[in-house]
């Protein structure tokens, strides 16, 4: 880290040598005095079609006061933005991982073609921190990521509810076990105002990653989207990114391997999802730090569970706001010792100057637990690898007691026909449903909200295990596999998969193998029929599909991977 002018690449353009550039920032309402200044870009996730990105350019105005309060020029920009729960379950769903690689893609375009000095990213849904951290990763601009904070919980009949009782409270209408009028007055109360799912879902699994990585500021995850104190942090926002322009402190200074050891750590005490392993290895890639499912393996396994968020317990990101916030749960895991307090942050301090003062966890609640008594030894998120996932698979398991489980495979190539095949009752406790032709290559990796749901019914949550090459929403709880590395479409193992055939999975060992031998699987492979694409082939579709590099680089683009595919 070396010093450099705060205007460091600005300037190119109001001090450069084409000078006629100039009339356009007058335009603006700009003077001489504007053009020594730094110019931050915002990029803005604008969807007022979502509750999660509602308020964003609300913030993004608190945004671009701070910047200019503490002498800086900014201009909020906007990006794709799309929803998660509005998408999943039809063809819109396929648009969910793309508009990850399109915000990444659309940031870096603007930053680097309008020589802006620093970028600030808002995260208000699943894909758009993820996406804007992928962009800091790859120009090294100085910048942070701010998040748009978590939706308050509703309420029924005196209890909080989220959108995970709203999924399963239909999950549960669908067989009976709920009338459909208790299911519809769940679903209208659940989701009280903006803000992103306020679970341990991928939304707030990224902004615990996001500030355990160094990226975002302390406690911008766990402050709720209403909170008068959201706004508040927004106009701080532009002090501190003054900070690292002064300082010359880059996205690539802060994001070691020892910083995506502490976001694995975290999101794993905290029960996160699937999808924050998706993003870790995508952003990996981008900043060039050996970081992979090996690495994710081992931590893992290491890694105890300290949290009783939803899904797997029943709080949410606004119990640990009451505690404290994110620095509490931060500074619970360094005094445990399992984070790296000397890791850069995005304050300018390490990790542990960030949380020396940050107390440690009140006695009277229940959010975040000691080591010895740890609601599991190891993570709810394991890896494992085998005949039937080679590059590896992802495995979520959460309602499973046992580390092991053997089971018949049930096969599967449309999510629907799962949730058919649960309202007959086809589906019997100890079946291994597999779910292939949805990777990346295939469709844009959509989440299967729709299929995990259907099997979170009493008689078969935690009693059956569900394999696919696609992903599921953090939403999702039981016996899960996902991201399977090769896809079927790419003649990966999955589509090698027959009905009856006996699958077994072991996360402690990490291995995960369908009980037939090389040859016949060999056999299987060469017979399988050429794979075609799904109408319709949208344009972002196919250009997604046609240069995303398999679940196990993160499926970033496959230039990075010149071996994938």
């Amino acid at each position: 880290m070396s010093e450099s002018p705060v205007n460091w690449n600005s300037s190119q353009l109001t001090a450069g040598w084409q000078k006629g550039v100039t009339a356009f920032y007058y335009a603006l309402g700009m003077t001489e005095a504007d053009f020594g200044k730094a110019q931050v870009a915002i990029g803005v996730p604008l969807l007022e079609g979502n509750t999660c990105n509602v308020h964003a350019y609300e913030l993004a105005t608190q945004l671009k006061k701070g910047c200019e309060d503490a002498g800086m020029l900014a201009f909020p920009f906007g990006t794709p933005g799309v929803s998660d729960n509005l998408s999943q379950g039809h063809e819109g769903g396929n648009a969910s991982l793309p508009s990850r690689n399109l915000i990444a893609n659309s940031a870096e375009c603007v930053v680097t073609a309008h020589c802006y000095d620093a970028l600030i990213g808002m995260h208000h849904c699943d894909k758009n921190g993820p996406g804007f951290a992928m962009t800091l990763a790859r120009t090294n601009y100085p910048g942070l990521i701010v998040s748009g904070g978590s939706i308050l919980p509703g309420c029924h009949k005196g209890k909080d509810v989220t959108i995970l009782d709203v999924y399963d409270s239909q999950a549960a209408v669908s067989v009976g076990q709920m009338t459909e009028a208790e299911g519809d007055e769940i679903l209208r109360s659940a989701c009280p105002g903006p803000g992103g799912c306020g679970i341990a879902a991928s939304f707030n699994t990224w902004g615990i990653a996001s500030e355990a990585i160094g990226l975002m500021l302390p406690a911008s995850s766990s402050i709720p989207a209403v909170d008068a104190e959201k706004r508040a942090e927004c106009l701080r926002v532009g002090a501190a990114l003054k900070v690292l322009l002064e300082k010359n402190i880059r996205p690539r200074d802060i994001l070691t391997k020892a910083a995506f050891r502490n976001a694995a750590v975290s999101i794993a005490a905290a029960g996160g999802s699937t999808n924050g392993v998706l993003h870790l290895l995508a952003l990996a890639r981008e900043a060039e730090v050996e970081f992979g499912l090996r690495d994710l393996q081992q931590i893992f396994r290491e890694t105890p569970v300290l949290c009783s968020f939803a899904p797997r317990g029943s709080r949410t990101m606004v119990d640990l706001h009451r505690i404290g916030g994110t620095p509490v749960l931060l500074k619970h895991l360094l005094d445990c010792g399992l984070l790296d307090g000397s890791c850069m942050t995005v304050t300018g301090k390490t990790m542990a100057e960030n949380l020396k003062d940050v107390p440690a966890p009140p006695a009277d609640q229940d959010l975040i637990v000691s080591m010895e008594n740890c609601y599991k030894p190891f993570a709810d998120m394991q890896i494992c690898f085998g005949n039937l996932a080679p590059d590896g698979i992802v495995f979520k398991v959460s309602s499973m007691k046992d580390p092991v489980f053997e089971g018949t495979a049930i096969c599967f190539d449309d999510p629907r026909e799962i949730v058919k095949a649960v309202e007959e009752r086809r589906i019997k406790p100890g079946s291994v449903i597999v779910l292939r032709y949805w990777g990346p290559v295939a469709s844009g990796m959509p989440e299967v909200l729709v299929a995990t749901a259907a099997l979170a019914v009493p008689e078969l949550d935690g009693k059956v295990a569900f394999i696919s090459d696609t992903r599921v929403s953090g939403v999702s709880h039981g016996a899960i596999g996902v991201h399977c590395a090769p896809e079927a479409a790419v003649g990966g193992p999955i589509a090698c998969v027959q009905d009856g055939d006996l699958i077994k999975f072991d996360l402690i060992n990490g291995t995960l193998d369908v009980n037939i031998s090389d040859d016949q699987l060999l056999q299987r492979k060469e017979a399988l029929k050429p794979w075609v694409p799904r109408d319709p082939r949208r344009g972002y579709l196919a250009d997604f599909c046609a240069t995303s590099a398999q679940a196990n680089h993160g499926c970033v683009s496959s230039a990075l991977i010149p071996t994938a595919r």
